[in-house]
């Protein structure tokens, strides 16, 4: 086997556990590809000598038969993740040169599984933003291009560190993290597949927080079955996290492959967008007959609020990011700025090291919290939040799981929207809703748009039943037969080694 980079991870597993290959032959396969494609600033840290050694370790316990679930298979780490001795900066300046001197409870996890780590991944500053523009390490480019033009992508965000690795094969798989479509979006942007699982389903303890009641874990993979292999790895109860549930992980991986016969799919009809461009109108009536022709129930629903779910996710974001950012002051780790007392210290230091859209989230969650207003925003906005749980509580009395687009557009070029942050926020809009209310979410890509760019469908499942949102997503990969090679034109630009 010559092109170890092109395997799925289950295949890859797979191939480990048979002893096609090495761990070693696979783990130098993907250093080698980073080393190539470091124009597209996926990686913020490679760690290619942990990496062997980690790969060195799998081999010794696949020559004896032993080996957990991911013995040998490498993947990538978003920067929100800590891991012990390897820098964590959040794709941020403030954070400086620190290194966690811990360990993360979902590394932890997949660590205990054998899996090998190739190094940290890019990603907006402090997991905020749709497009990883805002990293201060500079953005991501994604491997995939419009038609014959040379305009650099988007790779989505804030996971676009994540999902351009994985969609250019410089990984197997990779975490990422997800508070308002961080992980569904830059997957669909990149022709990926993406999970984010119930609130509470993976640990938080140890990744770098943004807004503490949305944010969760979960994987970027090439395929249903990756993600869900991935996924349960990362998941499980931890005391740590006092919102981590106690709950057994399920087998995902057999959920992918399970009948749909019988099942009944939402269409909330609040998803119809004035404007929506007709691929995603397109597609989205496709995934339907999909899912009809696997022997599902079509049914209409209905979530009133959902017009109020952005504006309400970017009052309560805000913030929790206010709050859990007021740590960064320079005082104990990470950048510090000298001022003349203080005050100015602090300043100095939050003005320089945190970039601008941190800045503008901060500032809209300082206002939203203060003692004028904290009624008027705050309060009221965490009462939409329980009017949209409840909308999703009552279309689950006629349906078992939800279809939708997963972005209102395909990817964009880099800088055509970052200029306009209410049109870049926009890029949550079908996302966010599964963040409030606290549910699992699954985007699998299933087509090109005109230009040649990936679209994905989200299906949004019930509290705690990521099994149906796999044995759906799996439908849907089954029918849509995406690959890249689907478009007339070569849908990945070669990787820039600038």
């Amino acid at each position: 086997m010559s092109d170890f980079t092109t395997l799925s991870l289950s295949d890859a597993v797979r191939g480990l556990r048979d002893k096609k290959f090495s761990s070693r032959e696979i783990t130098q396969a993907h250093l080698d590809a980073m080393e190539a494609a470091r124009g597209l600033n996926a990686f913020l840290t490679e760690t290619p000598e942990k990496a062997l050694a980690m790969a060195d370790a799998s081999d010794a316990k696949l020559a004896k038969g032993e080996g957990g679930a991911l013995e040998g298979a490498p993947i990538g780490i978003k920067d929100l993740f800590c891991v012990d001795g390897v820098k964590t900066c959040a794709g941020s300046k403030i954070l400086g040169e620190f290194i966690p001197p811990y360990e993360s409870t979902v590394t932890s996890n997949l660590w205990a599984d054998g899996a090998v780590m190739l190094g940290k991944l890019n990603m907006d500053e402090f997991a905020m933003g749709s497009s990883n523009e805002n990293s201060a390490f500079g953005n991501v480019i994604s491997p995939w291009r419009r038609g014959n033009s040379d305009t650099d992508m988007v790779p989505g965000g804030s996971s676009g560190g994540s999902a351009t690795a994985v969609s250019a094969d410089l990984c197997l798989a990779a975490t990422a993290t997800d508070t308002g479509g961080s992980i569904r979006q830059p997957a669909a942007f990149t022709g990926t597949v993406g999970i984010k699982p119930t609130y509470g389903r993976c640990s938080r303890w140890g990744i770098v927080a943004f807004a503490s009641s949305l944010d969760q874990a979960g994987p970027i993979t090439k395929t249903v079955e990756d993600a869900a292999l991935m996924l349960q790895s990362m998941s499980g109860y931890d005391a740590k996290d006092s919102t981590s549930l106690q709950r057994d992980v399920p087998d995902f991986v057999s959920a992918c492959t399970r009948s749909l016969k019988g099942m009944r799919i939402g269409i909330p009809k609040e998803y119809r967008m004035d404007g929506m461009p007709e691929a995603i109108e397109t597609l989205w009536e496709q995934g339907i007959n999909w899912l009809r022709e696997a022997g599902c129930e079509i049914v209409d629903v209905s979530l009133p609020h959902t017009k109020y779910a952005l504006p309400a996710y970017y009052i309560v974001a805000p913030a929790e990011a206010s709050s859990n950012l007021a740590r960064y002051d320079g005082m104990r780790y990470g950048t510090r700025v000298e001022g003349h007392d203080l005050n100015s210290t602090y300043e100095r230091t939050r003005a320089q090291g945190f970039g601008e859209e941190v800045r503008r989230r901060i500032m809209i969650g300082t206002y939203v919290l203060s003692a004028g207003f904290y009624d008027a925003y705050y309060i009221r906005a965490q009462k939409v939040r329980a009017k949209i749980a409840e909308d999703f509580t009552k279309a689950w009395q006629s349906c078992d799981a939800l279809l939708t687009p997963t972005t209102p557009s395909a990817a964009f070029g880099i800088g055509e929207v970052s200029d306009d942050p209410v049109q870049m926020y926009l890029n949550d809009v079908f996302t966010v809703t599964a963040n409030l209310a606290g549910l699992p979410g699954i985007s699998v890509p299933a087509a090109l748009d005109h230009q040649g760019l990936p679209l994905g469908l989200q299906v949004i499942g019930k509290a705690l039943d990521e099994e149906t949102c796999f044995a759906v997503g799996g439908a849907l990969e089954r029918a849509a037969e995406f690959t890249a090679s689907d478009t007339d034109g070569p849908a990945h630009r070669p990787y820039r080694t600038d």
